[in-house]
């Protein structure tokens, strides 16, 4: 971006610089100070970290490995996209159950080993996505497609934030306030972390209402090795698993997309569907190959995205490097665990909401036209199909497939697509 095109913006507290675009984004090429880039990094840890070592814990699988795939994941996603997108990998919530089932089963390496191969999977379809081109990508999600199904991502995530919440809603409200007024009056480099200082006051609220428990942090040592263990593979495990991937690939899709219209950028020419499967995929396999949770692109850091307009891909690297730090001290990572549920569901009730904004605003700013029948029906099935509850259970033999939530809802909304007639009759 060119020097004319950018403002000099001071921080209240320091004399140094960060460049920033007129409409208040920063982009790859502005400027930011090293510290401040860790600042910003360790930011969108705290927005993670919470979900991701939620998944290991549910499931059995091993915290520290979980941190240390999602840490490396980011990384090999972002070499994979030529570091186009300000994406962060965590645990994906969609393998919980299987993970679970064939742990009791057969072990917990077996589970890893069907999640290799789903994210080997990946593999197949973003060779199919790039003969297919990004013309049929285009016209399979149109934005009265791809505006309802950010919404529903959103309003998905919205009964886990109010749950969290709900346990102290006092400090959750003294959080969603403190990122409210940060964001809204900050001055500089304050307002780029609305998200940080509302965890820091809602710690200290937490800790006067007597709501924090230090008993991980003792319990936790200051140095240790994750116990990485390598995955092993049975047929019949693969068969369970592996076909998963068919609706996190379209979860996938999805998110790629609520980034792309959060950053006004198009990832469907640069750096191409393909190679955002391929990166997820391939990060994926390799953080459960070593025992780690199968990771997938965040949700929650999207909604960081909107909040701060901070678009600097290096910040989600930085994010990843923390990730992967914080998965051999122990007590570091134990003292982020601390932090009381309400405190994030304060957050997250803005940061969720965010990104069901964002599906709205790409419907409008397309101009779609909700007076034409075919995308009132479109997006009032993709809505109440994501949001409702529903769910469509497949099974061949020994073949099942289950799609809920998002994935359904973007195989209907994708399938009315294409049947519906574009002109009224």
């Amino acid at each position: 971006m060119a020097n004319t095109r950018r403002k000099e913006e001071h921080n209240v507290n320091a004399d140094i610089k960060v460049s920033r675009a007129p409409d208040g984004a920063l982009r790859d090429g502005d400027y930011i100070p090293g510290g401040k880039k860790f600042i910003l990094g360790l930011q969108h840890v705290f927005t993670m970290f919470g979900s991701t070592v939620l998944v290991p814990i549910l499931t059995g699988l091993n915290v520290s490995v979980a941190l240390f795939g999602a840490g490396v994941g980011t990384l090999i996603f972002h070499l994979i996209t030529k570091k186009r997108i300000p994406a962060f990998l965590g645990s994906s919530f969609a393998y919980i159950p299987a993970i679970i089932a064939v742990g009791a089963s057969h072990g917990l390496e077996y589970a890893a080993g069907g999640l290799v191969v789903a994210g080997l999977l990946y593999i197949v379809f973003s060779a199919i996505i790039k003969m297919a081109g990004p013309g049929l990508i285009n016209r399979l999600f149109p934005p009265i497609v791809t505006g309802p199904i950010i919404m529903v991502i959103g309003l998905n995530l919205a009964p886990t934030a109010i749950d969290m919440a709900s346990q102290n809603w006092a400090v959750a409200l003294i959080c969603l306030v403190t990122v409210t007024i940060v964001n809204i009056y900050g001055k500089g480099f304050i307002q780029l972390v609305p998200v940080l200082i509302g965890l820091i006051v809602g710690y200290i609220a937490a800790l006067a209402f007597g709501i924090v428990d230090f008993t991980l942090i003792g319990q936790a040592p200051w140095f240790s090795i994750p116990a990485f263990t390598i995955a092993k593979f049975d047929v019949g495990v693969i068969m369970l698993i592996a076909p998963l991937a068919l609706v996190t690939i379209i979860e996938h899709i999805g998110d790629v997309l609520a980034i792309a219209a959060t950053v006004e950028d198009d990832y469907m020419e640069s750096p191409g569907l393909h190679r955002t499967v391929l990166a997820d995929g391939i990060a994926k396999a390799v953080s459960s190959f070593i025992g780690g949770a199968p990771v997938t692109t965040y949700s929650e850091n999207t909604g960081v995205l909107a909040l701060t307009k901070v678009w600097n891909t290096q910040i989600m690297r930085i994010a990843a490097v923390i990730a992967i730090g914080l998965s051999f001290v122990g007590k570091l990572g134990a003292a982020i665990q601390t932090v009381p549920e309400p405190v994030i569901g304060g957050i997250s009730i803005i940061l969720f909401g965010m990104i069901a904004s964002i599906g709205v605003r790409t419907v409008v700013e397309n101009n779609v036209d909700f007076k034409a029948s075919r995308n009132l029906i479109i997006a009032s099935v993709i809505l109440v199909l994501g949001i409702g509850g529903a769910q469509f259970d497949l099974a061949i033999g020994s073949f099942q497939l289950s799609l809920a939530g998002m994935a359904l809802a973007a195989v209907a909304g994708l399938l009315l697509n294409l049947i519906l007639p574009r002109a009224e009759a």
